[in-house]
């Protein structure tokens, strides 16, 4: 955006300076990031998360909002500030701690907005050995009320799926569902397979921890009771099934009840899992798979209806889009530290939203516990070559996304010719064919192994490993995705302003962009040519003219 624009969304957007919000000059960042205790970037990110969490944005005017951009970055980059910051401050949660940049289109000045977190449980957040707050519009040592205000704090783990609920009998239960649940257990355990049936209903749902000495719990109602029974939850514990075309226009829908046992079975019926055909290198006979391995969808569900923050009133969802990808999603974020410290560190929950819920559901055999659940939904997708599963976290809610199909032959290629890849590379690669930012560590060990080629921000599959598949679709498709060096670009800048003479932008962008690497999204391409055109100017050879032209000087 331009700067006019930009300034207008900082309006917006962050229009005053209080508790949650600071704006600050910081032109340089030496000595500014960690100086001076109470005036430097660490203390007011510890201020910040001290209160309520918030914004700290830099490289604009106090009291004005005029932007004056970062002009001396002393060594700190987008993808390096948030760990450098970690390591001069403590207790900060840096995992939702993030910095975002803006860089103005038409005066390249940088912006950067730190979103801080609010300071953990019981965890104040020190830099320079301090505590500090915001007191209006002053920074401060933190008060010793507001520090004992953190430090005492009480955390409310009431289990809302462990709430009994009086009226209700076993009358409000599904016989079918008890059946079922029956059977189930069974199978989770077996060692009382020779008991369960000598169990009358009471005894059978206080064993497998659905009720409380024969009191009927919201557990019992949300996986075993009558539809017509839901009024003891709300009318919201449902279930929705939406089918979407490709242009996401709703095609078809229907919404499920309680009992949830009976209805997760009811939801993968809707569900067109078709089969999928590719042919392996070497072979004319096709491979043929479901396009969804049926334990993704009963994991996926099962996990959704298990982790649910019921009493925020929303369905689950399950949308089916025709261009052969599921969504599911539930209210409620995502308790462990992240998905790949559960799939690749075996560090799963520590603490579940409905653990009476979880318990229950683990019982019946419903869902796995201790993580494999997820791992296994993640190997599945590797066994078919298919994208890993999407994962997002935001609005408060749990949204995962199933693919199932090949996204890019590429990708599947390198899976199949290195059957010893391990399943943190793969998670690497998978966001290389998804086009999403990955770590300069990432990107060198990636290089190194020469999986991919090209630079920092025009990355791709390696040719060597695609010119050994000799399919020359493929080798076609990597050419497309090669890109020239800059200079050619610039040159052809230069060349094009010469014939035309003043120039607006977006005929520059119809130029350059279509030439740019398919590898690339549009907005790194629009930022290509923004960086094009600043060295330029900064070379002295064109110059941004009023009413936003570009000309030769």
């Amino acid at each position: 955006m331009t700067e006019k624009e930009l300034h207008d969304y900082l309006k917006t957007n962050y229009p005053i300076e209080n508790e949650k919000c600071e704006w600050k000059e910081f032109k340089s960042l030496k000595n500014s990031v960690s100086g001076a205790a109470g005036s430097d970037i660490i203390s007011y990110i510890s201020a910040i998360s001290n209160m309520q969490g918030g914004n700290l944005i830099i490289g604009i005017q106090d009291k004005t909002l005029n932007i004056v951009g970062i002009q001396d970055f002393a060594g700190y980059t987008i993808e390096n500030i948030r760990f450098r910051i970690n390591g001069n401050i403590t207790n900060l949660n840096v995992e939702a701690f993030s910095v975002q940049e803006f860089i103005t289109s038409d005066t390249n000045k940088v912006v950067w907005i730190f979103h801080i977190p609010k300071h953990q449980f019981r965890l104040p957040v020190y830099a320079n050995k301090k505590t500090w707050q915001r007191i209006d519009d002053n920074l401060v040592e933190m008060t010793k009320a507001r520090l004992d205000a953190i430090l005492e704090q009480v955390q409310v783990n009431k289990d809302w799926s462990k709430v009994t609920i009086p009226e209700a009998t076993l009358e409000d239960l599904d016989s079918e569902a008890i059946k079922k649940a029956r059977v189930e257990f069974k199978k989770r355990n077996p060692k009382y397979s020779d008991e369960v049936d000598n169990w009358n209903d009471l005894d059978f749902l206080n064993k497998a921890k659905l009720t409380i000495k024969g009191k009927i719990t919201r557990t019992a109602l949300i996986l075993l009771g009558k539809d017509e029974s839901e009024h003891y939850l709300g009318s919201s514990v449902k279930i929705r099934w939406n089918l979407k075309t490709i242009d996401n226009q709703d095609k078809d829908f229907e919404i499920f009840s309680i009992p949830f046992i009976l209805s997760v079975d009811e939801v993968y019926k809707k569900i067109r899992n078709l089969k999928y055909r590719y042919l392996r290198d070497g072979t004319l006979f096709p491979d043929e798979v479901l396009r969804y391995e049926p334990f993704i969808i009963r994991e996926s569900l099962n996990n959704a209806i298990a982790h649910q923050d019921y009493s925020k009133g929303a369905r689950i969802n399950v949308v089916e889009f025709e261009d052969d990808h599921l969504v599911f999603s539930n209210y409620g974020s995502f308790l462990p530290k992240s998905v790949e410290d559960v799939v690749l560190n075996d560090t799963p929950e520590e603490v579940y939203r409905n653990p009476f819920l979880v318990e229950a559901m683990k019982n019946l055999d419903m869902i796995e516990t201790q993580g494999g659940g997820i791992r296994k939904i993640f190997n599945f997708q590797k066994q078919r070559f298919f994208p890993l599963p999407n994962y997002n976290f935001e609005d408060n809610k749990v949204k995962v996304t199933i693919t199932g199909k090949i996204l890019d032959e590429n990708f599947a290629k390198i899976i199949i010719k290195n059957s010893n890849l391990g399943l943190d590379e793969i998670i690497l690669l998978d966001k290389v064919q998804k086009h999403k930012e990955i770590s300069e560590n990432e990107f060198k060990h990636l290089k190194k192994l020469k999986y991919i080629e090209g630079g920092r921000l025009n990355f791709y599959l390696s040719y060597q490993i695609i010119e050994s598949t000799n399919d020359e679709n493929l080798q076609a498709e990597y050419l497309a995705n090669r890109s020239f060096d800059d200079s050619h670009f610039k040159d052809m800048i230069l060349e094009c302003l010469k014939k035309w003479g003043k120039t607006k932008r977006n005929k520059i962008d119809n130029l350059i962009i279509p030439k740019l690497s398919t590898a690339l999204s549009e907005e790194k391409k629009k930022n290509k040519v923004t960086n094009y055109l600043s060295a330029l100017r900064m070379e002295g050879k064109i110059v941004n003219t009023p009413g936003y032209f570009w000309e030769i000087i």
